[in-house]
């Protein structure tokens, strides 16, 4: 076999260029301190490595999540313990202005600080974190409660009626009827109002006809047919006569979880009485499967992902009642009622079932959300108006209108600071006393929502320990697939700089040997 010159130099060629590429390959991993440095490194080992790089990702997403909660709740858990502190101080203050050792005087005294004191709750009601409320629901980008006028009275007649007023008021305003009537009706109603805390009274008259009442600067609109009782008395603790008390509150403008709403879709039953009644987690879209009458069996699905997937097979048993039907779904029941006479359920019908939402969840593990807002009328309370209606009234159901000696308590915290505010300054001591009472379930409703707070920031704690946990097992996982071991690196480039000097050492000695050199 002849080997020319040519065959020679491309097997040096060759050589080279081999021991070149592991030299540079391992000086790679030398520099990078990695023995996976690209896919074909190692398939099945680059697969793994950015599975796990996914999980890392994910975990690093969570825990930037719990950062964000925990600068959430953290703020509100700090927010609810000043409020805390200045219902501690109110309740000092109305100790002190109940007593009836002391003078009005005195009262109108204490009255300056309880004002502040309102005027601080309602700030800290408004509290943002990074320019978000977090007492407004959804509502994120407004204040959660507002400054207005309300009234308290101590006439049941008056208090069952609705009302409204418009303008501002630096001081309450005290309202006493001289003359008994009917808003709105056919005789004039004389009526005096005092803005001075009782001290001195201007007289106007209530014309025939109208319902509006005006105290210079604020007006009041009564419902119409509402009985007002006169008293001739100027003692603003006599409870006999229609008294009213214009005084300061907060309503609330963010969204509520009040409501579950019930929409019908290809379906003549339903109307204003079908309705939904639970707690409810979010959308759930009921069918109907098959043609039934309210009374018989009716075979349902219910999905809980818009319609994506169903769960079938459900039955409502007959019962007889052709007026409504009662179907059980994930977390309450669905009541369909009949309409105008009709009871039957076409097959295909769907109802939708809505609840209201305010809450605002950050995901902090593949199956945990934590909630970092709060709706701030299920906390403060003060007045509002639900979506649909025309007035705003007393959240929590509560009476914030006085009713004499049986007026009862309660823990709407902005309705109580307005009423302490109103009685201090007109020298109300019986209204005093009451809004002590009520001070002091604000404050247990309080405390009870401040430990929901602070369980879920233990929840936080709990989730991140987890998350670090998980994070550091990941990066070990990478490091064992990817990572080198330094001694042994060293070791093979040290051995692959020998061999390449070799071969270019021998493919030098080789190259000079000729034939013409033994001629």
């Amino acid at each position: 076999m002849r080997v020319s010159q040519q065959m020679l130099f491309n097997t040096y060629v060759s050589n080279m260029n081999r021991s070149l590429t592991d030299l540079v390959d391992t000086n790679i991993k030398a520099q990078t301190q990695k023995q996976v440095n690209r896919p074909s490194d190692n398939p099945v080992g680059m697969a793994r490595i950015l599975d796990h790089r996914e999980t890392l990702a994910t975990v690093k997403q969570y825990r930037n999540n719990i950062d964000t909660a925990k600068g959430w709740l953290n703020l509100s858990d700090s927010t609810l313990m000043q409020v805390s502190t200045i219902v501690t101080r109110a309740k000092e203050l109305a100790e002190q202005a109940a007593s009836g050792t002391i003078t009005g005087d005195n009262r109108e005294q204490i009255s300056y600080e309880a004002r502040q004191l309102f005027q601080q709750l309602l700030s800290l009601a408004n509290t943002e974190y990074e320019g978000k409320s977090i007492y407004a629901g959804h509502k994120v980008d407004q204040n959660a409660f507002e400054q207005k006028l309300w009234m308290t009275t101590n006439d049941s007649n008056v208090s069952s009626r609705q009302f409204s007023i418009s303008g501002n008021a630096d001081k309450s305003i005290v309202v006493q009827f001289v003359d008994s009537g009917v808003v709105g009706g056919a005789a004039d109603i004389d009526y005096r109002y005092s803005k001075d805390g009782g001290k001195t009274f201007t007289t106007k008259t209530l014309t025939a006809g109208t319902n509006t009442l005006d105290f210079d600067g604020v007006t009041m609109t009564l419902e119409n047919n509402t009985q007002v009782t006169a008293n001739s008395a100027t003692d603003t603790n006599d409870a006999s006569g229609t008294w009213m008390w214009v005084r300061p509150t907060a309503q609330y403008m963010g969204d509520d979880e009040d409501a579950v709403n019930v929409t019908g879709m290809n379906t003549t039953l339903g109307g204003g009485l079908t309705k939904a009644e639970g707690i409810f987690s979010g959308d759930i879209t009921v069918r109907i499967d098959a043609s039934a009458t309210l009374a018989s069996n009716i075979s349902y699905s219910y999905s809980m992902d818009g319609g994506v997937s169903w769960t079938t097979g459900n039955v409502k048993s007959a019962d007889g009642i052709a007026s409504n039907a009662v179907l059980s779904i994930p977390g309450g029941t669905l009541t369909i009622h009949s309409n105008a006479g009709v009871n039957t359920l076409a097959s295909g019908a769907q109802f939708i079932v809505r609840p209201d939402s305010a809450a605002i969840n950050l995901q902090i593990q593949e199956n945990e959300h934590v909630r970092i807002n709060d709706v701030g009328k299920d906390i403060f309370g003060g007045v509002y108006q639900a979506p649909g209606y025309s007035n705003a009234s007393p959240a929590f159901n509560g009476n914030s209108m006085l009713t004499g000696s049986n007026a009862s308590a309660t823990q709407n915290l902005f309705e109580t600071m307005g009423n302490l505010v109103a009685f201090l300054e007109t020298n109300n001591q019986n209204g005093v006393q009451e809004a002590l009472d009520s001070l002091k379930l604000s404050q247990q409703h309080l405390l009870t929502k401040t430990a929901d707070v602070g369980g879920r920031e233990n929840r936080l704690s709990v989730a991140d320990n987890v998350l670090s946990s998980l994070e550091l097992n990941e990066k070990e996982r990478i490091s064992h697939i990817e990572d080198v071991d330094v001694g042994e690196l060293m070791t093979q480039l040290s051995q692959q700089q020998i061999v390449y000097e070799a071969v270019l050492k021998s493919s030098s000695m080789i190259m000079k040997m000729n034939l013409l050199n033994y001629v």
